[in-house]
Parts: C-alpha cells; structure tokens; sequence
C-alpha cells in the first residue's frame, strides 16, 4: 500500500510584535494551555542551549474522531525567524514555522509537508483526503484563533492552501 503525503500552508496575520508570537509558538510545552486541540505536549528531551534536538510528543485531536500521536524532533531555530522540526509517529515529515515583521504586527507561515504511516489512513486516502485537509484547516483556524486569545491580539486574516 502506497504512503500518503499531504501539502497544507497556513498563513495567520496577527496584531501582535513578533516577539510575542515568536516566544508562544516556541514554547511548545504550552500550547495545551491555549490551544486545544493540543491536547497534550511531553517534552521528551530538551536539546542544545538553542533547542536544537529538542523532542517533543504532541497528542491532537482535530474535528475527525481520531487523535494524531507524533513526536517532533527540533532541527532548526533562528529566533524570531523560523523554526523548523522532523515528526515522526502517525505521520512522518517536516514542519516549518516563518515569522515576519509587518506595520501593523506579525505573519506567522506554517508549512507542513508529511506523509501517513497508519494503514488505515493510507487505505482511507483516496476519499478520506478532503477531510484530512479539512480537519487540519480547521485546526489551524482554531490554532490562529487561541494564539491571537492568547496575546490578547487580533487575528486580522488566515489563508489555507
């Protein structure tokens, strides 16, 4: 049976500077606290001084009824610019977090680029795969939502593809 891969860019433009994005989104041991289809973030090592190796395991759970277990391991930081990690689990693949200045706050870009492991989402892939994307829109609707909650800010706008 073929491995599954999936593209999903998230685009959230918030009123907020970008250190306090940056510092919200980097504390991943957090994010339970205001996001909630995290619904838990065991930080399983802790890396360099930097970050880098750091080794998270994230349990979410989006619309669908099924929770997504993978663990994401750290491989860059450049504070207030990007952060990016490899995940492994349920699904295997890169996540990458862009930061930049705007006039009026900050642009924060996801960009999640991963491939399925479990047989049943591979087999469930040709009709299943609009809600796949579907249930991760709305995650990170949600996700954009509670950050701008969060920072007391305004979520301005949100583009998906």
């Amino acid at each position: 049976m073929p491995i599954t891969e999936y593209r999903f860019s998230t685009v959230w433009h918030l009123d907020a500077p970008v250190p306090r994005v940056w510092d919200t989104i980097h504390d991943a041991k957090r994010w339970p606290e205001w996001w909630k289809n995290v619904e838990r973030t065991i930080e399983l090592s802790h890396g360099d001084p930097d970050g880098i190796g750091a080794l998270h395991r994230y349990v979410w759970k989006g619309v669908l009824p099924y929770r997504i277990v993978l663990d994401m391991r750290i491989t860059r930081v450049e504070p207030m610019k990007a952060l990016e990690g490899e995940a492994s689990g349920m699904v295997e693949g890169i996540g990458r977090w862009h930061f930049s200045p705007l006039d009026d706050g900050t642009q924060v870009r996801y960009d999640w680029h991963v491939r399925t492991t479990k047989p049943w989402m591979n087999l469930l892939a040709p009709l299943a795969r609009p809600l796949f994307r579907w249930n991760h829109d709305a995650i990170m609707r949600e996700g954009g939502l509670a950050l701008a909650r969060r920072l007391n800010a305004r979520l301005i706008r949100i583009e998906q593809w």
